[in-house]
């Protein structure tokens, strides 16, 4: 019977543990991570394997090369954007573990308040440096998502020429990569509808599965973004939390000392009356 007890006491001690410990976590925090990393993995993923299928399109079908020398050229531009991809992936997945172990700490300080647990300065400008910082990754991310459209424009322009090729016979449709600065001036790397390395193009599963990556790494920035918005709402809810929780500990210090100095007062006059009694 006592053994059955104490198993009983043992698996109420578990449960509330795992109840305690599952009210600690920042499940808003833990959404927006979730959130930023999917989008950055497809930001990432998608629009490095675009930039290659760019690179191969522009080499196979537009007859270009690289430039010897330093020239800044395209292909130079699309290895730079590759790196700034490494670059992206590598700086925003540590960026959301600080955002989730923020939360956590903030979660934890919230709950414990009238614990061990003290909320101090350095933590309050903690929080207000990433409400911060969020709010300038979340204007990049902006910015990073419409020049995503850029391609993505570029792409179904192509994609439309290829399309009318198909549906209207005769019709001679040219795209210059000049109208959008992929090349110089003097250079003329025009591609016509009447030429074989267009049809081959249009052909190709590789244009369609470029420009369909594109769209994915659009979807993917435009989730940074909602992440980078919804991390906001919750760094500022708990900055307001841990406002409200710092005037609470302030007043409960107040109130203990006030109360500590009442029972010294009685204390020293119940000592005067019984001196004075005997």
């Amino acid at each position: 019977m006592e053994e059955n007890m104490e198993e009983g006491q043992t698996q109420k001690g578990c449960f509330e543990c795992c109840i305690k410990c599952l009210g600690g976590i920042p499940y808003a925090s833990l959404i927006a991570t979730i959130l930023l990393y999917a989008g950055v993995a497809l930001f990432c993923g998608c629009g490095h394997e675009a930039l290659s299928g760019t690179v191969n399109i522009l080499q196979t079908y537009f007859e270009m090369a690289r430039t010897a020398g330093d020239t800044l050229d395209v292909f130079t531009m699309i290895d730079i954007f590759k790196y700034v991809i490494y670059g992206i992936a590598a700086a925003f997945f540590v960026y959301g573990i600080l955002l989730m172990v923020e939360g956590f700490f903030t979660t934890g300080a919230i709950k414990d308040l009238y614990g061990d647990f003290k909320i101090t300065t350095c933590g309050r400008c903690v929080s207000a440096w990433f409400i911060m910082l969020t709010y300038l990754f979340m204007l990049a991310w902006l910015g990073v998502t419409a020049f995503t459209s850029l391609p993505v424009y570029m792409y179904f322009n192509l994609w439309t020429i290829c399309r009318n090729t198909t549906l209207v016979e005769g019709a001679n449709l040219c795209l210059d990569p000049r109208q959008f600065g992929i090349v110089t001036i003097g250079e003329e790397k025009k591609i016509c509808t009447v030429s074989e390395n267009f049809l081959r193009m249009c052909e190709s599963t590789e244009l369609n599965m470029t420009f369909h990556l594109f769209i994915v790494a659009l979807a993917g920035a435009g989730a940074a973004v909602i992440a980078m918005f919804h991390y906001l709402m919750v760094l500022s809810a708990n900055w307001a939390y841990v406002k409200d929780a710092c005037r609470m500990q302030k007043y409960e210090d107040i109130k203990s000392k006030e109360e500590q100095e009442l029972h010294d007062i009685h204390s020293t006059r119940s000592k005067e009356r019984l001196n004075a009694y005997t």
